[in-house]
């Protein structure tokens, strides 16, 4: 939730979209009209079908579909990493979009987290020592948050 005067603004892709508009520099999506659709599909790929498996491994248990789909999914992330630092490129929407879930599988949980949902990111998304996501993620994790 973001709380600004007397808006709220809920909904992280909303958030995002309401920071990018008031604050546009730097950019986190493309100036490009086809690169930002690019982006825009896969936040929305993200936030619809990506996080579905998590969700439902947090409320009703793991199955070897929903495991499997978490796992399926790494490979995809680290295809996008192929010859580039960041998911689509240069550093934006879909790095910050992905990157607090993402996170855990190569960072782990921190002592004092109990969350069951960030148990199930860190259980069902095994990286290989080498997946570019690790190096990836160190990356994201280096920016400057608000």
């Amino acid at each position: 939730m973001l709380l600004t005067g007397d808006e709220v603004v809920v909904d992280s892709p909303v958030i995002l979209d309401w920071l990018e508009e008031r604050f546009p520099d730097p950019p986190l999506v493309p100036r490009d009209p086809a690169r930002r659709a690019e982006v825009r599909i896969f936040c929305d790929w993200f936030n619809r079908v990506w996080k579905r498996a998590p969700n439902a491994i947090a409320d009703d248990g793991a199955t070897e579909e929903l495991a499997g789909a978490m796992r399926e999914h790494l490979g995809l992330f680290e295809e996008l990493l192929g010859g580039r630092d960041y998911l689509f490129g240069e550093f934006g929407l879909a790095d910050v979009t992905a990157f607090p879930f993402l996170k855990y599988a190569s960072f782990g949980m921190p002592p004092e987290d109990d969350e069951l949902f960030h148990r199930v990111l860190v259980e069902h998304q095994p990286l290989r020592d080498h997946s570019p996501l690790h190096a990836w993620a160190r990356r994201v994790d280096a920016h400057p948050r608000g």
